[in-house]
């Protein structure tokens, strides 16, 4: 590794956020930030247009609940965030990106100035999700070496903190546990010495500690009706008091059997008395719906629990009773909590940068990584026997990575004037239930081309869940290679736009 270039990586998390870098030993290291913690909240608070990232904008939910955007990764993908700030509609990246230069300018004090980093994602982000946090990144003035899926990230923590990393040792398959404060995975990895490779991943982007707290809002909140007819969820800036209060009493319920939880609006003020049973009852179809999400991943893999040796937790939620008791019960074995919860997919990072960085320096690779993609990627096209629109798979969920596809479709028509090349992400056959993530158009077609003239679309897979499309007509001229067009992505001229604004960083030749 080069000793000019410092290896960070970052855990860019729903609710908290990380950021590590490898001592000049090689081990990696949280940072601090300003503050002086080692997690930031991933909350950011706008003021004039200017964002206030941390604590300070958490503190703020129950006074200032409108000017402040909470779990913007749930968003990552979309085109706005789904809640107007000063009266003004943010992409999601780009408060994502308010939050990553926080971590940059905070570590920078220790480490002076970097410009590469690894951000991770959850393993389950589709490809639209891995290039809006790529962007987030270029705006937050980051060069980001790569994405990298969470549970890898904390599998590489795993192994450097177990002696595993640049040593040779017997093949072991672990389960990757990762449930954060807003997303959930489950990964499957076989770990053969320097070797880590995921054999299956799947999950939920919409599942994480946050839905166990607004359980317990919606709990505390209905008692609260009960006795004062009164709802404190109607006014945002008291539900944002009173989710801080569930939040805090999710964590006290993990170390005790009961806990109290304030609440007050409009004058009017009561505590209630909240036990883990009654927690874990309330939340109990949260957990379970891990469970087949475990069951189903290990059942992709092609594993059977007694392949498992270790059940790896990594996530702050994975510290609730409930999760581990489940784990146990389904996998007859003692959960592994012996990564750092909050801190590991950081740490995992920046063992990932500085790889990266050894080998651009050209170095031997000291471990190797292959992961596999998510979702199953295909093009839509028209059934000939059916005459309707069906998804033409050309790489199934949980191939391993990179991977390069090419299969032919046909032309519709005689003398087709132009061909649009729609691509999608998901496991069923019909358009409808897939995610459209974006297309390619050849205008300008040679002229006079019989209808059912093939067309070669190769998609080309990288190892950090990044696709690039190449179209042709075999025999003409009609072709187009490039990244293609996604519709919810911002282009280049807003990404430098906002690189400026918000890093002060000038533009590069960022794609």
């Amino acid at each position: 590794m080069s000793e000019q270039i410092p290896a960070v990586g970052i855990d860019l998390g729903t609710t908290f956020s990380a950021i590590a870098h490898l001592s000049p030993s090689g081990a990696p290291v949280t940072l601090m930030n300003s503050e002086g913690d080692r997690i930031t909240p991933s909350v950011a608070l706008f003021e004039n247009g200017q964002a206030i990232v941390g604590k300070e904008a958490l503190k703020a939910i129950s006074t200032e609940a409108n000017s402040i955007a909470l779990c913007a990764k749930r968003d990552m993908g979309r085109k706005v965030f789904h809640q107007t700030i000063e009266n003004k509609q943010y992409p999601p990246e780009v408060i994502e990106a308010f939050i990553l230069n926080k971590l940059r300018r905070d570590a920078m004090g220790q480490i002076g100035h970097f410009t590469k980093a690894v951000v991770t994602v959850p393993a389950y982000f589709d490809e639209v999700r891995r290039k809006a946090t790529q962007d987030a990144g270029y705006m937050a003035g980051l060069d980001v070496l790569d994405i990298i899926n969470e549970p890898t990230a904390a599998a590489l923590a795993f192994g450097f903190q177990h002696g595993i990393l640049g040593q040779s040792s017997a093949q072991e398959n672990i389960l990757v546990y990762d449930l954060g404060g807003g997303t959930f995975d489950v990964t499957i990895m076989r770990i053969c010495g320097n070797d880590f490779t995921t054999l299956a991943t799947d999950g939920d982007v919409q599942l994480g500690g946050f839905d166990w707290d607004n359980r317990l809002v919606d709990y505390i909140a209905e008692k609260f009706v009960q006795q004062f007819y009164a709802d404190p969820r109607e006014d945002v800036c008291a539900r944002g008091k009173l989710w801080r209060e569930c939040e805090d009493a999710k964590r006290t319920l993990s170390v005790r059997q009961k806990a109290i939880v304030s609440c007050d609006y409009q004058g009017l003020a009561a505590k209630f008395e909240v036990t883990r049973e009654e927690f874990e009852s309330m939340t109990m179809d949260l957990v379970d719906r891990t469970r087949f999400t475990a069951v189903q991943t290990l059942r992709a893999a092609g594993l059977e629990w007694s392949d498992v040796s270790r059940v790896l937790l990594c996530g702050g939620s994975s510290r609730m009773p409930m999760v581990r008791d489940m784990l146990r019960q389904v996998s007859g074995k003692e959960p592994d909590a012996s990564a750092a919860a909050d801190e590991a997919v950081a740490l995992g990072a920046a063992i990932h940068a500085g790889h990266l960085l050894s080998l651009s320096a050209g170095n031997a690779p000291s471990f190797k990584i292959r992961n596999v993609n998510s979702h199953s990627l295909g093009v839509i096209g028209l059934d000939p026997a059916t005459h309707l629109q069906r998804v033409g798979v050309l790489i199934p969920r949980n191939t391993k990575l990179p991977v390069r596809y090419r299969r032919n479709f046909r032309t519709q028509k005689v003398n087709q004037k132009n061909l649009l090349v729609q691509i999608v992400e998901g496991e069923s056959s019909s358009p409808d239930n897939c995610t459209f993530i974006g297309s390619c158009k050849i205008p300008d077609l040679p002229p006079m081309l019989p209808a059912g003239t093939p067309v070669a679309v190769t998609f080309q897979y990288s190892p950090d869940g990044r696709l690039k499309v190449s179209v042709e007509i075999p025999n003409t001229t009609a072709a187009i290679t490039q990244e293609f067009t996604r519709e919810n992505n911002l282009p280049k001229h807003l990404l430098d736009g906002w690189r400026q604004y918000i890093s002060n960083e000038p533009p590069t030749d960022y794609q």
